[in-house]
């Protein structure tokens, strides 16, 4: 592999959700559970390698059996694992959740249809990333850099080594994106700071996401996506998640300076498990900017990749094949709004969907 499209750095972990008889029970009465493994980062890096991107995954394992099984699962993805450093002492992180959503408010939620998830990561071999370790050559050899603020959560070095890596030179370096990804449970128990830092690491780049429901949680931002903006000025592409309504993205027009504003609707989703979409959003928003397209397909091949986690139980979906992606992004706007995505839609063309209109769809 000569070098990276995409350069992905931060922790995964071990997941374990439970088996075919705990469905629906809170996780304190599931008796078995299934392994995966979870982490924003390499969710993005295996979305990537699965659309032919060459891409590379940075971090931290322990030494031990679960290390490597995540670094064998990532590799099979396609994604480049060189970099991915063994801990003797420290050990690899684990997570135990139930299918629902994880909550953006730090309050107990009861129901476990909602979303439980347990974190044993503290101390983890990923939460010593530091500018000393981290090759910084190693993290800028790509043509995208892509970060999440878990990783800002996860110990004062992480956050140090990413203000480290988002400086550059003017006009040097890789396109830096980065997912906020707030989680509030990190930000209460390991967090070094307030998480106003992450809108500090967010001015910095090139490429922001952020979810309507992060921004209210972390930073009281609760006027929609122009508000967010109004906030977040400062990155050339700035992405707004809405959640099942859609998505909308700013970004600035070189001549004059103001911004082009493009919202596209989500097509509707039958939901098997929401983690993970986010990540998988990211990533199909990331492969079409490197292919060149317009800012309306990079939010529909988006919503296309997150309908992808949408309807499998575990983090990852299967991408579905270039051709039939391109098919469904090319839809003219009636058809894309008659999609209905279920389980297995990767493997077909949804019934709903017609035939592409005669024009350049995606422009």
């Amino acid at each position: 592999m000569n070098g990276p499209d995409v350069v992905c750095l931060g922790e995964s972990m071990v997941v374990l959700r439970p088996g075919p008889t705990g469905a629906g029970r809170r996780l304190a009465d599931v008796p078995s559970f299934d392994r995966g493994i979870g982490g924003a980062e390499s969710n993005v890096a295996c979305v990537l390698a699965g659309r032919g991107h060459p891409t590379r995954w940075i971090s931290r394992v322990g030494a031990d059996a679960f290390g490597t099984h995540l670094v064998a699962a990532v590799a099979a993805h396609g994604v480049d694992t060189t970099y991915v450093q063994r801990d003797p002492v420290r050990p690899t992180g684990v997570y135990f959740r139930t299918a629902g959503e994880r909550p953006t408010t730090s309050g107990t939620i009861p129901d476990p249809s909602y979303g439980e998830a347990a974190y044993y990561r503290a101390g983890s071999a990923a939460s010593a990333m530091s500018p000393a370790l981290i090759p910084r050559a190693a993290a800028h050899a790509g043509r995208i850099l892509h970060l999440t603020g878990i990783t800002a959560a996860l110990s004062a070095d992480c956050l140090a080594l990413l203000r480290e890596l988002v400086v550059r030179a003017p006009g040097s370096g890789p396109l830096l994106s980065f997912d906020v990804n707030y989680r509030a449970a990190l930000w209460r128990h390991t967090a070094p700071e307030d998480p106003r830092v992450l809108a500090e690491l967010a001015r910095a780049c090139d490429i922001v996401f952020v979810g309507e429901d992060e921004a209210e949680a972390a930073w009281g931002i609760d006027g929609g996506p122009d508000a967010i903006r109004a906030a977040l000025p400062e990155p050339a592409v700035l992405v707004v998640k809405q959640g099942a309504a859609g998505a909308t993205a700013y970004t600035r027009d070189a001549r004059d300076a103001r911004d082009a504003v493009v919202s596209v609707p989500a097509p509707a989703v039958d939901v098997v498990a929401p983690v993970g979409a986010g990540d998988a959003f990211a990533a199909g928003f990331l492969s079409a900017t490197l292919r060149g397209l317009p800012l309306p397909a990079r939010l529909r091949y988006g919503h296309l990749m997150a309908a992808a986690a949408l309807t499998v139980p575990g983090d990852l979906g299967e991408p579905p094949p270039p051709a039939l992606a391109d098919t469904l992004a090319g839809l003219d706007p009636a058809a894309w709004g008659r999609l209905r995505l279920g389980p297995g839609w990767t493997g077909r063309l949804p019934a709903q969907a017609v035939e592409p209109c005669t024009e350049d769809p995606r422009t």
